[in-house]
């Protein structure tokens, strides 16, 4: 005679719920996923999942506030770190890319769609913060090579952005190694730092007489 399958503590169903929910907004999407699609992958009724977070609202937002503290816990880490600016810049790289490696639904659910009920915890609320972190960075940077520290915080935007769109792209890519991708992108960033014009002008200004 089969023994009956042990049934889950509500610990257990809710983790398994917001499992299976981070896989499905990560392929289709908030607005795509609907509660009747969560449960029957998790091989319940409705109510169950209505019971653990009140709808989609719930279980989204659960699963969006840990991808956060994940990523940005990572990414904090890499910046607080003691180090040269060109260290801090290689471990914030990494970091992004190791929670990719480690994590990439989650890293999906971040950078789709957001509900507009959803004020803050997105992909990019979260780069902006990093953003800002980053400027006292360069601003080190630049006064120790005679660059103006007012434009730290444009180049922060530039440098945390241009880090995050390459690992959205390796995402999907997952090629090069994760290591050269962040090897690429610190040479492409840190040697184009160290020979910053201080008056920097467009070659299209002086062509068409601007």
């Amino acid at each position: 005679m089969a023994s009956k399958r042990q049934r889950m503590t509500g610990i257990e169903r809710r983790e398994q719920l917001i499992d299976v929910a981070r896989s499905i907004f990560a392929a289709k999407g908030y607005d795509a996923t609907t509660v009747e699609e969560i449960a029957k992958k998790a091989g319940v009724t409705k109510p169950v999942v209505y019971e653990h977070f009140g709808g989609k609202e719930g279980v989204y937002a659960v699963i969006v506030d840990r991808e956060v503290q994940s990523l940005t816990g990572a990414l904090e880490a890499a910046l607080q770190a003691e180090g040269s600016p060109r260290l801090v810049l290689e471990r914030g790289a990494l970091a992004l890319l190791d929670y990719i490696d480690s994590d990439g639904d989650g890293f999906r659910v971040l950078v789709r769609d957001v509900p507009s009920a959803q004020t803050k915890g997105s992909f990019y609320s979260i780069l902006g913060d990093v953003a800002s972190r980053t400027e006292y960075l360069l601003a080190a940077q630049f006064k120790r090579t005679g660059y103006p520290t007012s434009w730290a915080p444009l180049y922060a935007q530039l440098l945390v952005g241009a880090v995050a769109q390459v690992g959205q792209w390796w995402l999907e890519a997952r090629t090069p190694a994760k290591d050269e991708v962040a090897a690429h992108v610190v040479n492409l960033i840190w040697n184009g730092m160290r020979n910053l014009r201080t008056d920097p002008n467009l070659t299209l200004g002086a062509l068409d007489g601007r």
